[in-house]
């Protein structure tokens, strides 16, 4: 018998039966589901990996993108408890921009009964900076978004070239960077759970050294890990990330 994928408004999975635990990803600035496609492949059966899809791209692209990323959070948080079943306890691993959304979603889902949340694993990011830290910033420009992409994602960024592609890719990645760019929450969440902070070791928006700020939002305690790479560099260093994450969530 097939078991159906997982296809929600919001998620995109692959159904792992007996599996452990359900790890949820969230993707970058301008990312979406399909980024995390493969890992379902490079996990033990144990380990069921759901994406989250964000409104305004692929097959959302008509659906509007949130106005803060507190929304955004709002939305998925909400999701998690009609298009997932409660039949697993959760991880969540976010990258860049995604480190943001996991960390809003996983405070919230303390309030939700009967959702259980394991372990948060943050990538490329340092913790959320307060107001005070740090103010927010004017929405940027396109060509301000693009630079940070071309300097995050070299070779990535050549799809915003396209002529054809670029006016319908273009209006997620601007609204993600707006969203960063007023995100500035008026406090910090201490979770119950456990943290772990990756990163590339040749990042240059975020040093290996920015990750031990996440030890601010747990009181379970904070691992840090780099691997070889840039921004981007769970792509390169998939197969390694995966067994890393597998031997903590497991």
């Amino acid at each position: 018998m097939t078991v159906p994928d997982v296809r929600t408004r919001w998620f995109r999975g692959v159904r792992a039966p007996g599996a452990k635990v359900r790890l949820v990803c969230f993707p970058h600035a301008g990312g979406a589901a399909v980024s995390y496609h493969a890992w379902a492949t490079l996990t033990p059966p144990e380990i069921e990996v759901v994406s989250v899809q964000y409104p305004g791209r692929q097959d959302r692209l008509r659906d509007p993108c949130p106005a803060t990323l507190e929304e955004l959070a709002d939305a998925i948080t909400a999701a998690l408890r009609v298009e997932l079943p409660n039949d697993l306890p959760l991880a969540f691993f976010g990258h860049s921009m995604g480190s943001s959304v996991a960390y809003e979603v996983a405070r919230r889902l303390r309030d939700v009964p009967g959702r259980t949340l394991t372990h948060l694993v943050v990538s490329g990011r340092p913790r959320p900076r307060l107001p005070q830290e740090k103010a927010p910033r004017p929405v940027p420009t396109d060509t301000e978004i693009l630079d940070r992409v071309r300097l995050l994602d070299p070779e990535g960024a050549a799809v915003y070239e396209h002529p054809d592609l670029r006016p319908m890719i273009m209006p997620a990645l601007r609204a993600d960077f707006g969203l960063l760019a007023a995100y500035r929450p008026t406090h910090l969440h201490r979770l119950e759970v456990p943290v772990t902070a990756c990163g590339g070791d040749r990042d240059p928006v975020c040093p290996v050294e920015a990750l031990s700020s996440w030890s601010d939002v747990t009181t379970e305690g904070l691992e840090v890990r780099a691997f070889p790479g840039n921004h981007f560099y769970l792509n390169s260093r998939k197969e390694e990330l995966l067994a890393f994450l597998t031997s903590r969530l497991l």
